[in-house]
């Protein structure tokens, strides 16, 4: 059996950081972890190759070469999936789709022989042992949730590491809070299920054995869901980095309460974490009521992100407005608390029902969803009726994006984080990595950009207060340029 997997084009967002990839030579940020996960769990015996659509174009000879086609797919993918299945249905092929788009809105797909939904490790064997007795079902599902301690080492084998600036692990599945916008626990439940430290040893080690040596993505929606369980791994990684010279840093997803465990923060600033992913969500108490984010209400959210800040992790802020809550001057406070902070990358959007989270079964309730999610909360559009009014809450979101990433406000943000950061990392500079990319920055930013200046002032400004966050001041300009030309592009639409 010959089994081509395709992942979707993703399209130009805050997180595809189309022209950051530019300056390090990379094609896409992260590899697709579920399919090269599926792949390890497919029959030895049956060749399997995988197409990334963010790094090559899907040829007509890919798809001939194969007995059979595997997609997945994220909400935001929905588009480009379904002419992909359509192309691959005109040429006889029988299409099985899996993943979160398809787990939540697969009756909104079509030309989909065999959907395996949920979670694989629970789904995927019935199909393919069906598949084998030559009487595969239309749909596959279960609530049931896995025991991930079964599952097998990605199958990396499956791409060139070099095309991507970040390769990818998973720890954990599932969340223990409960946000009413969040579809995680929809999917994955709210009691964390955990890899073995054993097991994210041999993956990091994987990983390292192919040869690459720069940043992992550890992908859980909440690394830190059980404290216990991730200080024991901790120790684990902290001792495989020292034996192996520190060759990765590492980035993951967090809860904000995690600055009121100084033992955690410095377990993660020792193992190399350098930035993560944080839902801060918004500076009103009465929203965060609503959204059940009760986590930020136990906390001074600034003294919290400078905490973090303060052990050598760069604070990567999710912000939401929207909320029924919100009054006509949060526009104004996301503003004033993303600048105050130092929030450097700070990804606000509008709030989005995603198909069956509390929010959208209470909108649907009410009478107020429009339309279905695009996947996406950072384009400017609404699948919803807001309380304060479609064009008060859109031209406020504008005003958001047209401040906080017009470059004055962003190298002030710079400057404010520089002064509260500490820099832990331990890896090595690599030439490929950092040294290329600062001399790009100089070119197309210090020469050649309306922002010399400022880029000029940041750069000795960095290097004369805190040398050591020097390579992470240039990586922010950098970043920088794709989040204005993003915003430019969802202020004018």
């Amino acid at each position: 059996m010959k089994i081509l997997m395709l992942y979707p084009k993703f399209p130009n967002t805050f997180w595809s950081f189309k022209k950051v990839l530019n300056y390090v030579k990379k094609k896409a940020p992260y590899p697709p972890l579920g399919l090269l996960t599926i792949g390890s769990m497919l029959p030895r015996e049956w060749k399997k190759k995988l197409v990334d659509l963010n790094i090559t174009n899907l040829k007509t000879s890919d798809i001939m070469w194969a007995d059979m086609i595997f997609i997945s797919a994220m909400i935001v993918q929905k588009d480009n999936a379904q002419a992909i299945i359509n192309r691959c249905k005109k040429l006889g092929k029988i299409i099985v789709a899996g993943g979160p788009l398809f787990t939540t809105g697969y009756e909104d797909i079509n030309n989909v022989d065999h959907f395996v939904l949920g979670e694989a490790e629970i789904t995927l064997q019935p199909f393919l042992d069906d598949l084998k007795n030559g009487n595969p079902k239309h749909i596959y599902k279960s609530s049931e949730k896995a025991d991930i301690t079964k599952t097998p080492v990605p199958l990396f084998s499956l791409i060139d590491y070099k095309d991507y600036s970040s390769l990818a692990i998973q720890f954990s599945r599932g969340c223990p809070f409960n946000c009413e916008f969040c579809d995680i626990i929809i999917m994955l439940g709210r009691v964390p299920r955990l890899k073995t430290p054993e097991q994210m040893i041999t993956e990091i080690q994987t990983i390292y054995d192919l040869g690459y040596r720069e940043e992992i993505f550890i992908v859980d929606d909440n690394f830190i869901g059980n404290k216990k369980a991730v200080k024991l791994l901790l120790d684990v990684i902290i001792d495989w980095q020292i034996a192996h010279d520190f060759p990765f840093t590492f980035l993951t997803e967090a809860t904000l309460d995690l600055a009121q465990d100084e033992e955690l923060m410095m377990l993660m600033s020792s193992a190399n974490f350098n930035k993560v992913f944080i839902g801060i969500e918004t500076p009103s108490i009465e929203s965060l009521k609503e959204c059940g984010k009760y986590q930020n209400l136990a906390l001074n959210l600034e003294e919290a992100i400078i905490t973090i800040h303060q052990h050598g992790m760069q604070v990567l802020g999710g912000f939401i407005v929207g909320f029924d809550n919100d009054r006509s001057d949060i526009f104004d406070s996301q503003i004033n608390f993303i600048q105050k902070t130092g929030v450097v990358t700070a990804m606000v959007g509008i709030l989005t029902a995603l198909p069956e989270t509390k929010l959208w079964k209470r909108l649907k309730g009410e009478g107020r969803l429009i339309r279905d999610a695009d996947g996406t909360n950072t384009s400017g559009g609404l699948n919803f009726i807001p309380k304060m009014g479609t064009k008060v809450l859109v031209n406020g979101y504008k005003k958001i994006l047209t401040t906080i990433y017009n470059p004055k406000y962003y190298y002030q943000r710079i400057d404010t984080f520089i002064k509260s950061y500490k820099s832990t990392v331990k890896s090595k500079i690599k030439m490929d990595s950092s040294i290329k990319p600062f001399f790009k920055s100089i070119l197309r930013i210090g020469m050649f950009s309306k922002n010399k200046w400022l880029f000029w002032k940041m750069i000795f400004k960095t290097l004369f207060t805190n040398p050591k966050a020097f390579p992470i001041a240039i990586e922010m300009a950098i970043v920088g340029t794709h989040f204005a030309a993003v915003s430019v592009k969802v202020v004018n639409a």
